[in-house]
């Protein structure tokens, strides 16, 4: 059995936030150059160009990507031969984002009594966390800032099991085509397809952390989403919804096995400032 302070687990998610707030991945950097090359408006490619040069001075003067830094939502995978010591592992997880979300000067943009009062509660807090074990003895700690102009244009449909992979890349692309600019394309599309509701959901968001563009293990599901994005792309909503050819720069699914007489699917929009990073401890 290993033991992880629980003070370390808290360091590490402060530094998280912050980091994943400051700086945009390689992946989706170079995901952005790309499509800087191949969109056919020159508006569409100014507006690349002035997402790439946002990303640089967020890196090099530690700002944030974009004023919405997020709920922060936190993937656990705890090692079945770990042993949190010295405090409670959500307690730290809470902690780590209320001094990352103070110490990075990062806005704090969670409400208590979200149909009443809308109370701010004034550091980001709490935060949502994910939690899967995992064999081993180390802790894996992945922290998402999910801005609320992509997170709201999330939709889940129980779809007839005859509807098939039709009924998939028709869903996805009303859904992209109803949300217009307001996610802030271009787009990562995280899918989660099969299972149940709520695991379809979860697996939607889990999709967004694969590496921008990446293939999958299943080529079928490689097909499905290179179909769904030229689909997407075909819209013509373009870079921040000012027309274009690039709309999105990815779909990524996550395919489960459901029951025989369910079709889960569930659609989860990352905006183009597809913010997380991790740590192993």
């Amino acid at each position: 059995m290993r033991e992880i302070e629980a003070s370390v687990i808290t360091q590490a998610v402060a530094q998280l936030c912050q980091k994943a707030n400051y700086e945009l991945g390689d992946d989706v950097l170079s995901a952005l150059k790309k499509a800087q090359e191949t969109e056919e408006s020159p508006l569409g490619r100014d507006v690349l160009s002035q997402l790439i040069e946002n990303a640089r001075i967020a890196r090099e003067e530690k700002r944030p990507l974009c004023q919405d830094c997020g709920t922060a939502v936190v993937f656990l995978e705890v090692g079945q031969e770990v042993h949190v010591v010295g405090g409670d592992l959500y307690t730290a997880i809470e902690e780590g984002v209320r001094q990352g979300y103070g110490q990075g000067y990062l806005r704090k943009s969670v409400v208590s009594r979200p149909f009443s009062a809308r109370i701010n509660t004034g550091d980001n807090t709490p935060p949502v966390v994910h939690t899967e074990m995992a064999p081993g003895n180390r802790l894996k700690v992945t922290v998402m800032p999910k801005g609320s102009g992509a997170e709201n244009m999330s939709r889940l449909a129980m779809l007839k099991p005859g509807a098939g992979g039709q009924g998939i890349v028709d869903l996805v692309v009303a859904t992209v085509s109803q949300a217009d600019g307001n996610p802030c394309p271009p787009l990562i599309i995280g899918l989660g397809i099969g299972a149940t509701a709520e695991k379809a959901m979860l697996e939607a968001k889990k999709a967004l952390l694969r590496p921008v563009g990446s293939p999958g293990a299943d080529p079928e599901v490689t097909r499905l989403e290179r179909e769904i994005l030229a689909e997407v792309n075909a819209l013509g909503i373009g870079p921040l919804g000012f027309g274009g050819s690039i709309t999105a720069l990815a779909v990524q699914a996550k395919v489960m096995p459901s029951h025989m007489a369910s079709l889960p699917v569930a659609v989860n929009l990352q905006c183009h400032s597809a913010r997380h990073q991790e740590v192993v401890l």
